[in-house]
This record gives structure tokens, sequence and C-alpha cells, in this order.
């Protein structure tokens, strides 16, 4: 198998199944294209998927400054915390409306779809120690070289992963509720359950210092 194509695609693998499981952003998605339109979800997808390539390429580049960043990438998971709080509650508030249709109160603004990707996604650094990780398996076992010709391949990758991904949530969302009476609001209360349940998983992780970003900048503890 050529380098390029063997780096191409475990980039694409390691992103498309790290997209799978449950999560702030892939569940966003999911719930814009349901409450608004598939367009819209794939424009949220586009502009956290660029976010996540630029972070990855700084881990592959700055990894150093990176890990001395610990005030910022604490108060950034502080602020994903709360952000996955309001997503939550402004769930159950919709799901609590009979017809179903009442959209998240984190989606009831004007921001264009990609911008709000893009912040999510630009405030969620717990993607920066998982690409740390991979990377460096990849690196150790030579799949990876530090050029910068193995680096455009392995995020184009990463994109295209990520969009995959994504796109299980966005049309698997779709299809459910197309073919559910009154799935609009079963599927609020499942999308405020969810995110109820990683608010609470991410606090506990963060109280016992047992969370990502924490084992990523005490790594030479």
């Amino acid at each position: 198998m050529p380098k390029f194509l063997r780096i191409f695609l475990w980039g694409l693998l390691i992103s498309f199944l790290g997209s799978l499981p449950l999560g702030t952003l892939n569940v966003a998605a999911m719930q814009i294209g349901i409450q608004e339109s598939i367009t819209n979800a794939l424009y949220f997808s586009f502009g956290s998927l660029l976010v996540e390539m630029a972070y990855v390429r700084l881990s592959l580049v700055g990894i150093d400054w990176v890990r001395k960043q610990e005030k910022l990438m604490k108060a950034m998971e502080w602020i994903t915390l709360a952000i996955i709080v309001a997503l939550a509650v402004g769930s159950f508030i919709a799901a609590s409306h009979s017809n179903g249709e009442e959209k998240n109160i984190i989606l009831k603004n004007n921001m264009h779809r990609f911008l709000l990707g893009m912040f999510m996604c630009a405030i969620n650094p717990v993607q920066i120690p998982f690409w740390f990780g991979w990377s460096a398996v990849l690196f150790t076992k030579k799949i990876l070289l530090p050029k910068n010709s193995h680096y455009n391949i392995y995020i184009v990758g990463i994109g295209i992963g990520t969009l995959m991904g994504n796109a299980v949530f966005i049309f698997g969302g779709k299809w459910l509720v197309q073919r559910i009476a009154n799935s609009g609001q079963y599927i609020n209360w499942v999308i405020g359950g969810i995110f109820t349940l990683t608010a609470i998983v991410q606090l506990i992780k963060m109280m016992r210092h047992k969370d990502a970003v924490h084992k990523f900048t005490h790594a030479d503890d």
C-alpha cells in the first residue's frame, strides 16, 4: 500500500471511529439536522472539523507549548461543561412542549451553523490529548513521520473521517424522526439524557483529576 494512502486511511479510520461514541459535537449536529435542516447540520460539522484539523496540526508541531497552557485548557474545559449542561436543560425544555418542535436554547440564535460548529469545537480541549495520543502511536510505529507532506495527508484523512462519523448521526437521526410518530419529543428527551450523562461523567473526572486534559498536562508527573 502506498505510504500516503496508508497515512490517509489511518487518519480517516481513527477519526471516524472516534466520532461514533456519543459526544457533544456529534449529538449537537444530529439535533440541528432534526430541528433545522441537513444543510445546517453539515455546515456545523464542517466548522467543527476545520477546528479539529487545526488542533491536530497544533498538537503535531507545538505539543510542548500546548501542554504548558494548563490554566487555559482547564478554563476551556469548564466552559465546555457549562455548554453541555445548557444543552441538556435546553433539550429537556424543548421536550416538555407537546409538539416536540421547540428548539434547544443553544440553537435559538442567528449564528451561522458553520461558525457555531467552529466555536463549540474550539472550546472543547479534550480532542487535543486524544489526537496527541494517537499521533504518538503512529510516530512510534513509523507510520507517520515528522514531515509536512505526512501531516497534510494525515489531517485530510482526519477531516473526512470526522465528517463521515457526524454524517452517521445527522442522517441516522433524521431517518429515525421520519419513521417514529411524535419522535421529535422523544428525541429531545433522549438527547437531554445523553447530555446530562456526559456532563455528570465529565464533572466527576474533572473533580477527581482523571480527565484527559489533566492527564495530558501532567504526563511527566
